[in-house]
């Protein structure tokens, strides 16, 4: 008799997302580059908000899905991410500034267009209201043109961290305990993993008056002390995937190849809420 899973060209992963508002909507799995890193990450666009798909696996584990045993115990799981991270660095190459030259007013549909990553077309609906506030924008004949503002960046970022900052003291006496400057510092250490150095982080440090060296030598201690805290490749969809290597576990209980043991969340938020933990037991 065939199971649910015959026929999958890739083999199943567990992934927890938001249900969506409409029992007979889909969410749709996106490619888009990590704002940070320039690198293929994966998220989920559903109910008209962008979701971060990061990655979680302890060294053993398998998932029971019906009568299939899941080998791949690893875990997919969805966060809000705000997406003007996600647009910063697509609309600060699109108004080519140079120079004093604050660059060029251009229409989304311009904007968006990503060469290899069509998943950014699929944003324009929600795009032009999120870029508004960190864009200056002109509308001739019922069209907008955006064009970045770095002075409206730079106020958005410091909104960021300071609505970090706020949190900080109901998070354990470790953080209560500290002085402002420190917690502007552990604040602007937590958005740094969605932003490039140049410019954003530096005219940030610069704006608060702290020291660009001291925040990325923090950062560097903390992934060095920490399990990879960048956002994990989204699982493909069923059409997408790469069909199976032959010498993959099959449910029949055939050898596999031995796995490559990885441990730890690939997502920045876990990664504080572990260091939280440690540290309120100190």
């Amino acid at each position: 008799m065939a199971s649910w899973h015959d026929g999958l060209a890739a083999p199943p992963r567990v992934l927890i997302s938001p249900r969506p508002s409409d029992a007979s909507a889909r969410g749709n799995v996106l490619s888009l580059r990590h704002p940070r890193s320039g690198d293929e990450t994966g998220y989920l666009f559903i109910d008209g908000q962008l979701q971060e798909i990061n990655w979680f696996k302890e060294r053993y584990g398998s998932w029971f899905l019906g009568d299939y045993v899941c080998e791949d115990g690893g875990l997919y799981y969805c966060t809000p991410i705000d997406p003007i991270f996600i647009f910063l660095p697509t609309f600060e190459a699109a108004r080519m500034s140079n120079g004093k030259d604050p660059g060029k007013f251009r229409q989304l549909d311009e904007i968006l267009y990503v060469e290899g990553y069509p998943g950014y077309q699929q944003l324009m609906n929600v795009s032009g209201h999120h870029m508004e506030l960190v864009c200056e924008v002109k509308e001739v004949a019922n069209m907008k043109f955006f064009r970045l503002d770095d002075s409206k960046v730079l106020s958005w970022l410091c909104c960021k961290v300071h609505n970090l900052k706020e949190v900080f003291p109901k998070l354990g006496k470790n953080y209560a305990a500290q002085l402002e400057k420190e917690q502007l510092k552990e604040a602007v250490q937590m958005i740094r993993e969605y932003l490039k150095d140049e410019p954003w982080v530096a005219l940030l440090c610069k704006k608060l008056q702290l020291d660009t060296n001291e925040i990325n030598d923090a950062t560097t201690k903390t992934n060095e002390a920490s399990f990879c805290a960048d956002s994990c490749p989204a699982p493909a969809p069923p059409s997408e995937s790469k069909a199976p290597n032959s010498s993959a576990k099959s449910s029949k209980g055939r050898p596999a190849k031995k796995p490559k043991v990885e441990v730890g969340s690939k997502n920045i938020k876990d990664m504080f809420r572990r260091v939280t933990r440690s540290g309120s037991g100190s």
